[in-house]
């Protein structure tokens, strides 16, 4: 189970690493966050047991590249539509002759203190994670399974309903359980991990028991804004008379 981090907190991400998650991803798609920031994040969680993830702004390969040379243990790739897009994707996490990485992990080989060891450890050791979120990738599913060294499809549910032309605010859709249920058996075929979010411990319970292996539990702010309403609606709920608590 993992966190999304999308406040750029290094304590915050250190804290949650000792909380015990398994992984935690950095979002850098959908925040303004950057990659000095997701440094000093990485580099809160390192000497924990928690993988730290990025989630990338594209498959760009600078991106790809960057987030690896200063730490990353794995990548979360948005929007993937072909098997073609995953087998580049796949290739530029991998030094040659298995990829097109070009050298140059300063922090991940602490600071090239340990250059041998990461350049002949790394491509077997590095999570690759793309996201369903594409009419087309729903349609490739099978395809982009297949191709080595993807580690994980993670469902991407509101982005998945604006491409088939649901609306995300109306969830659950019978559309997307279908896929869901599709993807769960293409990843038992292919041997490759089925990922979700889940925004609640009910709904955690639901996705564990379905079946998937990568759950993304809320996300850091999320986190903060639930302990924040908890306490002022039990605040409110016991001073009769206060008001402006959401």
């Amino acid at each position: 189970m993992d966190v999304s981090w999308g406040l750029g907190s290094p304590n915050v991400a250190e804290l949650l690493s000792h909380a015990g998650f398994h992984w935690l991803v950095i979002e850098t798609e959908h925040s303004a966050l950057d990659i000095g920031q997701v440094e000093h994040m990485l580099m809160a969680v390192k000497g924990t047991e928690t993988i730290p993830l990025v989630r990338l702004p594209s498959s760009d390969w600078v991106y790809i590249q960057r987030a690896l040379d200063i730490g990353a243990m794995g990548i979360v790739v948005p929007l993937i539509r072909t098997a073609e897009e995953a087998h580049v994707i796949v290739r530029a996490t991998r030094y040659p002759p298995e990829g097109t990485r070009g050298f140059g992990p300063l922090r991940a080989a602490n600071y090239m203190f340990d250059s041998k060891d990461y350049f002949y450890g790394v491509n077997e050791n590095l999570l690759v994670a793309l996201i369903v979120e594409t009419k087309e990738a729903v349609e490739n599913l099978e395809a982009i399974a297949a191709v080595p060294g993807v580690d994980v499809l993670f469902l991407g549910p509101f982005d998945l309903c604006l491409s088939l032309g649901l609306d995300p605010m109306k969830q659950p859709h019978p559309e997307v359980d279908a896929i869901i249920e599709r993807m769960l058996a293409v990843g038992r075929k292919a041997n490759v991990a089925i990922g979700i979010h889940a925004m609640t411990a009910e709904q955690l319970g639901k996705r564990q028991a379905q079946g998937f292996q990568m759950i993304s539990y809320s996300t850091d702010y999320m986190l903060m804004a639930e302990a924040a309403r908890a306490g002022l609606s039990a605040f409110k709920r016991n001073t009769p008379g206060v008001e402006g608590y959401k």
